[in-house]
């Protein structure tokens, strides 16, 4: 498999992920909000510094992105994670066999 290959199925691997958790029943409402807040601001076109700006406005993506990923995942307990990576593990690996 190619390194582009591995990123984005690492990429898939972690989406798959992310959706679980906010799926799991046990999942803190807080962590839920964190990752719809994520996602939101990563498919918005409005950020906090335009994109226009060279390399400042695309820093905002690269860290605030990620920073709300990381809090979101903080607050959740380590049983939802794990149990939410091997639904995704098994959700990535039978649409491999398709």
């Amino acid at each position: 498999m190619g390194r582009w290959r591995a990123f984005a199925a690492g990429i898939r691997l972690e989406v798959a992920t992310y959706r679980a958790i906010a799926r799991h029943p046990n999942t803190p409402v807080a962590s839920r909000a964190l990752i719809a807040v994520a996602v939101g601001y990563m498919l918005s076109p409005i950020d906090l510094i335009p994109d226009f700006i060279p390399v400042i406005g695309h820093l905002d993506d690269v860290l605030v992105v990620p920073g709300l990923i990381a809090l979101a995942l903080w607050l959740v307990p380590g049983d939802v994670v794990r149990d939410a990576r091997a639904v995704a593990r098994r959700k990535t690996a039978s649409q491999k066999g398709h």
